[in-house]
């Protein structure tokens, strides 16, 4: 069976201010039940650039070829060789910030659309909300109204249908919604 992987490989920020607190909110689709979507946010701590990195951060090691950036998450190839995940840049406006609490908030304010938060979900460590397909649209809405500044989302969408052994990665680069950040990315399929 192939599955796939997902990494952050570059962040970089276009305004101007020189120190930040950023996190990520993920929804991405379940790997086992397609009427149900997944949310997380990571990483936490959140990441703190200050201004001698000039509003970039590179995930990836310096090294050379072959090296990894920051694993997002693991999963099986899905059946139409297609995955739907979007991806919410935020700044924290608090000093600390419990990402794990934001997951239970979520689940509470979805109720009956919310079921668990699972940690085995995507082969990584981050905890994840499993919530109902439906609920997707609510989640945008929810997320406006945290009190951090919304930052934008991108699009991590993709079809494996010409990935081929030969090229196995997909290097993709995208600007967020509100043109404030920029996000590098790889697609990895193992077979």
């Amino acid at each position: 069976m192939s599955t796939l992987t997902l990494e952050f490989t570059k962040l970089a920020l276009s305004k101007k201010r020189r120190r930040w607190q950023l996190y990520f909110v993920m929804v991405t689709e379940h790997p086992d039940d397609n009427d149900k979507m997944l949310v997380s946010s990571f990483p936490d701590p959140y990441i703190r650039l200050k201004p001698n990195q000039d509003n970039v951060i590179s995930f990836e090691p310096e090294g050379g070829p072959g090296a990894d950036g920051l694993f997002v998450l693991e999963r099986p190839l899905p059946a139409d060789n297609r995955i739907k995940t979007r991806l919410y840049l935020f700044q924290s406006r608090k000093e600390l910030r419990h990402l794990g609490e934001a997951l239970t908030d979520l689940q509470s304010t979805l109720g009956g659309d919310a079921f668990e938060i699972v940690t085995d979900a995507l082969g990584t460590s981050v905890p994840w909300l499993v919530i109902a397909k439906r609920a997707v649209p609510m989640v945008g809405n929810i997320l406006c109204d945290i009190k951090d500044r919304n930052m934008g989302f991108v699009s991590l969408d993709e079809s494996f249908d010409e990935i081929s052994e030969t090229n196995s990665c997909l290097v993709r680069a995208n600007g967020f919604s509100t043109g404030e950040a920029k996000l590098w990315w790889k697609w990895k399929l193992h077979k």
